[in-house]
């Protein structure tokens, strides 16, 4: 059947706000290559959105889900709780940053982690107010969508958002929003909007994901620490799509120098299926009551035992130091075409979390039109990318850690290929 085909089917029965970024229709998938259904193979940079990190159908963690679906599939862990699920929590409880002695829930989404993150920072404090970052993102349900800072497409349409929840710039240099630019708009919030003693906790990915791939600057990091501990205000990273080796550490807060009292994680976790996880403080995982958190799926068996494949599959191929080594690649290459590629504007990114961000050649103005030209023309020749950003004007890099170097080389010539036709076409 062909991709024309589908697409049809789809338009007609689903949804227009499931947005879909290529009308490509995968059929199978290996490690980082992907083959249609016309059979068209491509390289995959996107990774599901850096869920599969450790490639795309690995074979430990599949030999890991066929080993669980013969003992069993659900059971619901609230009602008759399995060993695996403990298993996992004891080995996030010392993966996840933070000298202090901590605990784990599990639930089935991203989104999921960061609305059980809030629940508990609210039920530790007493308060009710959270502070957010404009470009972050944290998910499409109400408090995901009112923590994300960035109306379209995620908020338009849905009404008002969640009270209490309150945004500042992240600084990024590249657009004038320096640390001491952030760092001021946060006391003009607390001086302005919200006493602090009303906030339970901020709510920041280490490196933003939709938001652009800006890494927050160490001296920011611990400045936001020193103004937690003051306030007693919680700190909660969002690891959902940096944690699992993505930024050459297995968590991006083990980059700043701090760390958090709670961690939301889910995408790499999972190898591709769904599982997600909050970890933090003992004391603080305590405060809700019995009952409080949970879910039906929440800590599925298949996720838990795909889990800890992952987490194997991590430390055994050495995929830290892998995605160092990717990512510096992808950088270097990139920085090569600079001079002839006028509209690259920055090239950043820890590990083999990367991103290019273009600009009109010689001005500040965001170029969203030329990241939708190269996307497309590099999926074309068979590699897909995502773009992100708030002005929608940056191409992210996530392929799968494992990618070999050969298939690794084949996409970098295909970006370089794609970039300068584009150029050259401006």
């Amino acid at each position: 059947m062909s991709n024309s085909a589908i697409e049809a089917r789809r338009v007609a029965a689903i949804s227009r706000g499931v947005g879909v970024v290529t009308q490509i229709y995968a059929e199978r998938a290996e490690n980082a290559e992907l083959w249609d259904a016309e059979g068209k193979r491509y390289i995959d940079f996107a990774a599901g959105i850096a869920v599969v990190n450790t490639g795309h159908r690995h074979p430990r963690v599949i030999a890991a889900v066929k080993q669980q679906l013969e003992r069993f599939t659900h059971t619901c862990h609230q009602v008759v709780p399995y060993e695996n699920y403990v298993g996992l929590a004891e080995r996030l409880n010392q993966a996840v940053p933070g000298d202090f002695a901590k605990k784990t829930i599990f639930v089935t989404t991203g989104a999921e982690a960061t609305e059980n993150a809030i629940k508990i920072a609210r039920a530790a404090t007493g308060r009710s107010a959270v502070i957010a970052f404009a470009g972050g993102f944290h998910g499409r349900t109400f408090m995901g969508m009112s923590m994300t800072g960035k109306v379209a497409p995620y908020k338009i349409g849905f009404g008002p958002m969640m009270p209490e929840v309150y945004h500042i710039p992240f600084p990024a240099e590249l657009h004038g929003a320096t640390v001491e630019a952030s760092l001021a708009a946060l006391d003009r919030l607390f001086k302005a909007d919200v006493d602090p003693s009303r906030v339970a906790a901020f709510m920041i990915e280490p490196v933003q994901g939709e938001g652009g791939f800006y890494e927050a600057p160490r001296s920011f990091m611990a400045a936001l620490r020193a103004l937690a501990d003051q306030h007693g205000i919680l700190l909660i990273a969002d690891e959902v799509q940096t944690g699992f080796a993505r930024t050459g550490r297995m968590f991006a807060m083990e980059r700043t120098g701090v760390a958090a009292d709670i961690t939301t994680m889910a995408k790499g976790l999972g190898g591709g299926f769904p599982i997600a996880a909050v970890t933090g403080r003992a004391e603080i995982m305590d405060a809700p009551g019995a009952g409080g958190l949970g879910g039906t799926y929440g800590g599925n068996p298949i996720g838990v035992a795909a889990a800890h494949a992952v987490l194997d599959v991590i430390a055994d191929e050495g995929l830290c130091a892998r995605a160092e080594q990717l990512g510096a690649r992808l950088k270097q290459r990139l920085q090569s075409l600079a001079a002839d590629v006028p509209q690259i504007a920055d090239i950043r990114g820890p590990g083999f979390m990367n991103a290019v961000e273009f600009m009109k050649p010689g001005t500040k103005t965001p170029a969203p039109d030329f990241a939708n030209q190269v996307r497309a023309r590099a999926l074309e020749k068979g590699l897909i990318l995502l773009s992100c950003g708030v002005h929608g004007n940056v191409i992210r890099f996530l392929s799968p850690l494992t990618i070999g170097d050969e298939i690794f080389s084949e996409a970098l010539d295909i970006l370089e290929d794609s970039l300068r036709e584009c150029a050259a076409e401006a």
